[in-house]
């Protein structure tokens, strides 16, 4: 009898996702190029070696046993693990990640993000680029679960691992704004958060995926309207569906054609300062593509530009 170690080779475990994917042994030979009886001979195999029957063969269907389905789910993960191997091994030789993943929050601009992506792309390195679009909390929460590499627009918190390192994007003024059929368009100015209280507001959702998110600009017992981005907040409010703050660079070319009015409030004027974020240690250089997204952000031309989106008006 064969070691299981010799016989569960990753080869092998891609053809019994294969089969199980599949459903037949018939279609799986079509689909990996063997005879029926070559690959139904290869099956048996391991199942001599763990001596156990992986495929109910009653029927016309490939069923995968009990211990049939476990092997297919633990293929799956050793395979993923095989694959982070080689990916970590290409890292090392060439210094270049295998995969950046790269969280934006919605006050960031899609179109200057875009333009900064056509350029890494154009370098042709080996890393494969990925874009994740959040929203307050959850901009920064991608990251510190380890499911984005840098992070654009975060409001910054303290008290985090020393691997998260962090400079500043830039502040971004809001302006309380509403469409001019709304109802707080003709009232006097400034407007207390009494008055504003009894009209709906307009608020970005925390993509944050677990727990309490970040609320900004909400008073207690108003009513909501929650949307997931900022450009569909700006809709919601071009319709005069709630009032509320918005950044002053995307409100100002509806303000200026009189589809906003921005109106102030008795509280102070509103700045978020925003940063954008890594994951990497202080002791070890960054690898080659999060090093020239680092480059690009560090140009103020740059920062200006993701913090100013355009809209059509």
């Amino acid at each position: 009898m064969q070691n299981p170690r010799d016989i569960l080779t990753p080869e092998a475990l891609a053809m019994l996702q294969t089969i199980g994917s599949s459903g037949s042994f018939a279609a799986a030979a079509r689909v990996l190029g063997l005879v029926p009886s070559a690959l139904t001979y290869r099956v048996r195999q391991i199942e001599d070696a763990l001596d156990v029957l992986l495929f109910d063969r009653s029927a016309k269907q490939a069923q995968p046993t009990a211990a049939g389905q476990a092997l297919l789910q633990e293929a799956g993960r050793l395979l993923s693990d095989v694959d982070a191997v080689a990916n970590r091994i290409k890292r090392v030789a060439t210094g270049w990640e295998a995969v950046l993943t790269v969280a934006a929050d919605s006050i960031i601009s899609r179109t200057v993000l875009m333009e900064l992506c056509e350029a890494f792309l154009a370098l042709k390195s080996p890393t494969r680029l990925r874009l994740r679009h959040e929203t307050l909390l959850g901009t920064l929460n991608a990251l510190t679960s380890g499911q984005a590499d840098l992070a654009l627009g975060v409001l910054w918190q303290t008290g985090l691992t020393a691997d998260i390192q962090h400079l500043p994007l830039g502040p971004v003024e809001f302006v309380f704004a509403v469409a001019p059929h709304h109802p707080l368009a003709a009232v006097p100015e400034p407007l207390s958060e009494e008055l504003r209280q009894q009209h709906r507001v307009v608020a970005v959702a925390d993509s944050v995926p677990r727990g309490s998110g970040l609320s900004i600009g909400l008073l207690g017992g108003q009513d909501v309207f929650t949307v997931p981005d900022m450009q569909s907040k700006l809709e919601a409010q071009l319709r005069g569906l709630g009032a509320g703050f918005l950044p002053l660079s995307m409100a100002l070319p509806y303000i200026s054609t009189g589809r906003l009015v921005a109106k102030e409030v008795t509280q102070s004027q509103r700045t978020e300062e925003t940063h954008y974020a890594w994951r990497n240690s202080r002791k070890s250089t960054p690898a080659k593509a999060l090093q020239w997204w680092l480059v690009q952000l560090q140009s103020e031309t740059t920062q200006l530009a993701l913090l100013q989106p355009q809209y059509r008006v």
